[in-house]
Protein backbone atom coordinates (compact mmCIF):
# COMPACT_ATOMS: atom_id res chain seq x y z
CA UNK A 1 0.00 0.00 0.00
CA UNK A 2 2.79 2.56 0.72
CA UNK A 3 4.19 1.91 -2.78
CA UNK A 4 0.80 2.72 -4.31
CA UNK A 5 0.67 5.88 -2.24
CA UNK A 6 4.08 7.24 -3.28
CA UNK A 7 3.48 6.31 -6.92
CA UNK A 8 0.14 8.13 -6.87
CA UNK A 9 1.74 11.31 -5.49
CA UNK A 10 4.59 11.11 -8.01
CA UNK A 11 2.17 10.66 -10.92
CA UNK A 12 -0.09 13.49 -9.75
CA UNK A 13 2.78 15.92 -9.24
CA UNK A 14 4.41 15.06 -12.57
CA UNK A 15 1.10 15.28 -14.43
CA UNK A 16 0.39 18.73 -12.98
CA UNK A 17 3.84 20.00 -13.93
CA UNK A 18 4.10 18.39 -17.37
CA UNK A 19 0.42 18.24 -18.33
CA UNK A 20 0.40 14.50 -19.12
CA UNK A 21 -3.16 13.15 -18.82
CA UNK A 22 -2.16 9.48 -18.56
CA UNK A 23 -0.06 10.19 -15.47
CA UNK A 24 -2.97 12.09 -13.94
CA UNK A 25 -5.30 9.13 -14.57
CA UNK A 26 -2.81 6.73 -12.97
CA UNK A 27 -2.21 9.09 -10.06
CA UNK A 28 -5.89 9.52 -9.18
CA UNK A 29 -6.56 5.79 -9.64
CA UNK A 30 -3.71 4.75 -7.34
CA UNK A 31 -4.77 7.39 -4.83
CA UNK A 32 -8.29 5.94 -4.89
CA UNK A 33 -6.97 2.43 -4.20
CA UNK A 34 -4.94 3.80 -1.29
CA UNK A 35 -7.97 5.47 0.34
CA UNK A 36 -10.12 2.39 -0.27
CA UNK A 37 -7.55 0.36 1.66
CA UNK A 38 -7.72 2.85 4.51
CA UNK A 39 -11.48 2.38 4.75
CA UNK A 40 -10.86 -1.30 5.56
CA UNK A 41 -8.57 -0.25 8.40
CA UNK A 42 -11.12 2.13 9.92
CA UNK A 43 -13.86 -0.48 9.53
CA UNK A 44 -11.76 -2.93 11.54
CA UNK A 45 -11.44 -0.47 14.45
CA UNK A 46 -15.11 0.59 14.14
CA UNK A 47 -14.34 4.26 13.39
CA UNK A 48 -17.31 4.73 11.06
CA UNK A 49 -16.90 8.49 10.74
CA UNK A 50 -13.50 7.97 9.08
CA UNK A 51 -14.84 5.01 7.09
CA UNK A 52 -17.30 7.35 5.39
CA UNK A 53 -14.61 10.04 5.01
CA UNK A 54 -11.95 7.89 3.34
CA UNK A 55 -14.50 5.94 1.27
CA UNK A 56 -15.77 9.28 -0.07
CA UNK A 57 -12.18 10.29 -0.84
CA UNK A 58 -11.67 7.03 -2.73
CA UNK A 59 -14.83 7.56 -4.79
CA UNK A 60 -13.79 11.12 -5.62
CA UNK A 61 -10.33 9.95 -6.72
CA UNK A 62 -11.79 7.25 -8.97
CA UNK A 63 -14.24 9.77 -10.43
CA UNK A 64 -11.44 12.22 -11.15
CA UNK A 65 -9.57 9.45 -12.96
CA UNK A 66 -12.74 8.63 -14.91
CA UNK A 67 -13.55 12.14 -16.10
CA UNK A 68 -9.93 12.72 -17.14
CA UNK A 69 -9.88 9.42 -19.05
CA UNK A 70 -13.32 9.82 -20.61
CA UNK A 71 -13.57 13.56 -21.16
CA UNK A 72 -10.01 14.84 -21.04
CA UNK A 73 -10.82 17.40 -18.31
CA UNK A 74 -8.58 20.02 -19.94
CA UNK A 75 -9.37 22.83 -17.50
CA UNK A 76 -6.88 24.56 -15.24
CA UNK A 77 -8.97 23.37 -12.29
CA UNK A 78 -8.17 19.71 -13.00
CA UNK A 79 -4.47 20.44 -13.19
CA UNK A 80 -4.70 22.43 -9.96
CA UNK A 81 -6.51 19.54 -8.23
CA UNK A 82 -3.70 17.14 -9.14
CA UNK A 83 -1.07 19.62 -7.96
CA UNK A 84 -2.91 20.33 -4.71
CA UNK A 85 -3.45 16.63 -3.97
CA UNK A 86 0.24 15.92 -4.57
CA UNK A 87 1.40 18.72 -2.25
CA UNK A 88 -1.07 17.68 0.46
CA UNK A 89 0.23 14.15 0.25
CA UNK A 90 3.89 15.17 0.23
CA UNK A 91 3.33 17.16 3.44
CA UNK A 92 1.14 14.63 5.25
CA UNK A 93 2.31 11.14 4.35
CA UNK A 94 5.93 11.37 5.56
CA UNK A 95 4.46 11.85 9.04
CA UNK A 96 2.00 9.00 8.49
CA UNK A 97 4.45 6.52 6.96
CA UNK A 98 7.87 7.32 8.50
CA UNK A 99 7.86 6.15 12.10
CA UNK A 100 10.52 8.58 13.37
CA UNK A 101 8.63 11.61 12.05
CA UNK A 102 5.33 10.28 13.35
CA UNK A 103 6.75 9.68 16.83
CA UNK A 104 8.38 13.12 16.92
CA UNK A 105 5.16 14.94 16.00
CA UNK A 106 3.06 12.91 18.43
CA UNK A 107 5.59 13.45 21.24
CA UNK A 108 5.81 17.17 20.54
CA UNK A 109 2.02 17.54 20.56
CA UNK A 110 1.73 15.51 23.76
CA UNK A 111 4.28 17.72 25.53
CA UNK A 112 2.69 20.96 24.31
CA UNK A 113 -0.76 19.78 25.46
CA UNK A 114 0.61 18.88 28.89
CA UNK A 115 2.45 22.19 29.24
CA UNK A 116 -0.65 24.22 28.35
CA UNK A 117 -2.76 22.33 30.89
CA UNK A 118 -0.14 22.77 33.60
CA UNK A 119 -0.06 26.52 32.93
CA UNK A 120 -3.84 26.46 33.46
CA UNK A 121 -3.29 24.65 36.78
CA UNK A 122 -4.73 21.36 35.54
CA UNK A 123 -2.73 18.59 37.31
CA UNK A 124 -2.03 16.51 34.22
CA UNK A 125 0.78 13.96 34.27
CA UNK A 126 2.71 12.97 31.14
CA UNK A 127 3.10 9.28 31.91
CA UNK A 128 4.84 8.44 28.64
CA UNK A 129 5.98 10.25 25.51
CA UNK A 130 2.46 9.89 24.03
CA UNK A 131 0.30 9.38 27.12
CA UNK A 132 -1.40 11.96 29.35
CA UNK A 133 -3.12 11.14 32.64
CA UNK A 134 -5.58 13.19 34.68
CA UNK A 135 -7.33 11.97 37.81
CA UNK A 136 -6.15 8.41 37.13
CA UNK A 137 -7.55 8.33 33.58
CA UNK A 138 -5.20 8.19 30.63
CA UNK A 139 -5.51 9.38 27.03
CA UNK A 140 -3.13 8.33 24.28
CA UNK A 141 -2.13 10.95 21.72
CA UNK A 142 -2.02 9.49 18.22
CA UNK A 143 -1.26 11.01 14.82
CA UNK A 144 -4.86 12.12 14.34
CA UNK A 145 -4.48 14.23 17.51
CA UNK A 146 -1.73 16.36 15.92
CA UNK A 147 -3.92 18.06 13.26
CA UNK A 148 -1.37 17.18 10.57
CA UNK A 149 -4.17 16.05 8.21
CA UNK A 150 -5.93 19.41 8.31
CA UNK A 151 -2.66 21.36 8.16
CA UNK A 152 -1.53 19.37 5.12
CA UNK A 153 -4.89 19.89 3.40
CA UNK A 154 -4.86 23.65 3.83
CA UNK A 155 -1.15 23.91 2.99
CA UNK A 156 -1.66 21.93 -0.21
CA UNK A 157 -4.52 24.02 -1.56
CA UNK A 158 -2.88 27.29 -0.49
CA UNK A 159 0.57 26.58 -1.95
CA UNK A 160 -0.82 25.24 -5.22
CA UNK A 161 -3.13 28.15 -6.09
CA UNK A 162 -2.00 30.90 -8.44
CA UNK A 163 -1.81 33.98 -6.20
CA UNK A 164 0.85 36.46 -5.01
CA UNK A 165 3.37 34.75 -2.75
CA UNK A 166 2.88 37.22 0.12
CA UNK A 167 -0.86 36.49 0.38
CA UNK A 168 -0.23 32.75 0.14
CA UNK A 169 2.32 32.92 2.96
CA UNK A 170 -0.04 34.92 5.17
CA UNK A 171 -2.84 32.42 4.52
CA UNK A 172 -0.50 29.48 5.14
CA UNK A 173 0.89 30.81 8.43
CA UNK A 174 -2.51 31.94 9.71
CA UNK A 175 -4.28 28.66 8.91
CA UNK A 176 -1.44 26.47 10.23
CA UNK A 177 -1.09 28.32 13.54
CA UNK A 178 -4.85 28.54 14.12
CA UNK A 179 -5.45 24.88 13.31
CA UNK A 180 -2.63 23.68 15.54
CA UNK A 181 -3.63 25.84 18.50
CA UNK A 182 -7.27 24.82 18.19
CA UNK A 183 -6.15 21.20 18.07
CA UNK A 184 -4.22 21.63 21.33
CA UNK A 185 -7.42 23.06 22.84
CA UNK A 186 -9.31 20.04 21.52
CA UNK A 187 -6.84 17.58 23.07
CA UNK A 188 -6.99 19.48 26.36
CA UNK A 189 -10.79 19.48 26.39
CA UNK A 190 -11.00 15.74 25.74
CA UNK A 191 -8.51 14.94 28.51
CA UNK A 192 -10.15 17.24 31.06
CA UNK A 193 -13.68 16.06 30.23
CA UNK A 194 -12.60 12.42 30.48
CA UNK A 195 -10.33 12.83 33.49
CA UNK A 196 -12.88 14.77 35.50
CA UNK A 197 -15.80 12.67 34.26
CA UNK A 198 -17.84 15.59 32.93
CA UNK A 199 -20.31 13.42 31.02
CA UNK A 200 -20.49 10.34 33.24
CA UNK A 201 -19.47 6.90 32.02
CA UNK A 202 -19.50 8.05 28.40
CA UNK A 203 -17.25 11.06 29.03
CA UNK A 204 -14.54 10.08 26.56
CA UNK A 205 -17.00 9.17 23.81
CA UNK A 206 -19.01 12.36 24.25
CA UNK A 207 -15.96 14.60 24.45
CA UNK A 208 -13.93 12.97 21.67
CA UNK A 209 -16.42 11.49 19.23
CA UNK A 210 -19.26 13.99 19.52
CA UNK A 211 -18.34 17.41 20.89
CA UNK A 212 -14.73 17.56 19.66
CA UNK A 213 -15.60 16.27 16.17
CA UNK A 214 -18.45 18.77 15.84
CA UNK A 215 -16.26 21.58 17.14
CA UNK A 216 -13.42 20.64 14.80
CA UNK A 217 -15.77 20.75 11.82
CA UNK A 218 -17.01 24.23 12.74
CA UNK A 219 -13.43 25.41 13.35
CA UNK A 220 -12.22 24.13 9.97
CA UNK A 221 -15.12 25.87 8.22
CA UNK A 222 -14.12 29.11 9.96
CA UNK A 223 -10.48 28.67 8.93
CA UNK A 224 -11.59 27.94 5.36
CA UNK A 225 -13.62 31.17 5.35
CA UNK A 226 -10.54 33.10 6.49
CA UNK A 227 -8.40 31.50 3.78
CA UNK A 228 -10.99 32.35 1.11
CA UNK A 229 -10.95 35.97 2.28
CA UNK A 230 -7.17 36.05 1.91
CA UNK A 231 -7.12 34.06 -1.32
CA UNK A 232 -10.28 34.63 -3.39
CA UNK A 233 -8.45 32.92 -6.28
CA UNK A 234 -8.82 29.67 -4.35
CA UNK A 235 -12.59 29.95 -4.19
CA UNK A 236 -12.65 30.58 -7.95
CA UNK A 237 -10.59 27.52 -8.85
CA UNK A 238 -12.59 25.30 -6.48
CA UNK A 239 -15.79 26.55 -8.11
CA UNK A 240 -14.32 25.70 -11.52
CA UNK A 241 -13.37 22.23 -10.28
CA UNK A 242 -16.87 21.53 -8.94
CA UNK A 243 -18.30 22.68 -12.25
CA UNK A 244 -15.93 20.32 -14.07
CA UNK A 245 -16.85 17.41 -11.80
CA UNK A 246 -20.57 18.01 -12.33
CA UNK A 247 -20.24 18.59 -16.09
CA UNK A 248 -16.99 16.99 -17.32
CA UNK A 249 -15.51 18.80 -20.29
CA UNK A 250 -17.56 21.92 -19.66
CA UNK A 251 -15.13 23.78 -17.39
CA UNK A 252 -13.09 26.79 -18.31
CA UNK A 253 -9.78 26.16 -20.04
Amino acid sequence: MPNILWLSLLFLLTSAIMGISLLSILGWSFFGFYWFGQSMHYMAIEDYFNVVLVASAAILCFYMAYIIAAKGCPSHACSWASYAAAICGIIYFPFAEIQQLKDWLIGFTTTITADILLVLSVPVIQEEWNMLTLNGRSVEIILACTAIESIALFAGVILSVSAPINRRLVALIASTVIIYLLNIMRNSFVLVAYGWNWFGKDSFYMAHNVIAKFGSTIALLAVAYLVFLLLPELLSVIDDLFREIKHPGGGTA
